[in-house]
């Protein structure tokens, strides 16, 4: 995946397919290779995928927020000429993708969201990210997941530099707090754009009532669950993930 990223003005990024635009925010500590069952179905069925590179270690401290971030987004679509996409994220990513819908709906005809912030998450624990100890890194990434084994020696590692570089560590900080800080609860009911939740039914991290919140608080959404998944169902399921989110964007006629 590494070898078709993009590079335009400030902007990396993913893109493959043509057709409809599905844009896809990645979480905190997710990669892209994380949306490697998504990017491998949907430019079949008629779908671009975009994936741009968030600037998650890159801002200035102080601008290192939600906000900016989904003030970023919106500068790459503009930038791309899109309106009118599809916005999927997860974890942060969801919560990027939410408040882009409520600032530029203009520019979002649909939006996914799966074990998405914005409204509540458990914390990876109050010493995470703890640097240097790579088993309680493992054993934390670990609990992301359903299914521990999805935590590949790959994914571990990638957890394991970030934290380990100070510059990273203080980011990764300085957006959690700002994700905390920026509760969405009293926005969601204004926000009439379709809205698809797939969440985990074994989520520790988004447990399944933030799901059921959303949905209650979102006045156009539909809530899907997938059995047997933790905080990241378009990884550890991601057939079943792609077939109800196809189904959902047929059904929206998107």
């Amino acid at each position: 995946m590494r070898n078709n990223i993009q590079q335009e003005g400030k902007f990396s990024y993913l893109e493959i397919g043509e057709g409809t635009p599905i844009v896809i925010l990645h979480g905190l500590m997710g990669g892209l290779s994380n949306f490697d069952g998504v990017v491998n179905f949907f430019p079949q069925k008629g779908y671009k995928i975009l994936i741009p590179e968030l600037p998650l270690y890159t801002l200035p401290l102080l601008k290192t927020s939600v906000g900016t971030i989904a003030k970023y987004v919106r500068d790459f679509l503009v930038l791309k000429e899109y309106k009118e996409v599809i916005l999927l994220g997860n974890s942060l990513g969801g919560h990027i993708a939410l408040l882009c819908t409520k600032l530029y709906p203009e520019l979002v005809k649909g939006l996914v969201i799966t074990g998405s912030s914005g409204l509540y998450e458990n914390a990876m624990g109050e010493s995470y990210p703890r640097r240097g100890d790579y088993e309680f890194i493992k054993k934390k990434a670990e609990t992301v997941f359903y299914d521990p084994s999805i935590a590949t020696k790959e994914i571990v590692d990638e957890v394991y530099v970030t934290v380990a570089d100070r510059n990273k560590l203080i980011r990764t900080l300085a957006i959690a707090k700002s994700a905390i800080r920026h509760n969405m609860s009293r926005d969601l009911p204004k926000m009439t754009t379709p809205t698809c939740i797939i969440w985990g039914k074994n989520d520790n991290v988004t447990p399944p009532e933030v799901g059921e919140e959303f949905n209650r608080l979102l006045p156009d959404s539909d809530l899907y669950w997938i059995d047997k998944c933790g905080h990241a169902a378009m990884m550890e399921h991601p057939d079943l993930f792609n077939e109800i989110l196809f189904n959902w964007l047929r059904n929206r006629e998107f």
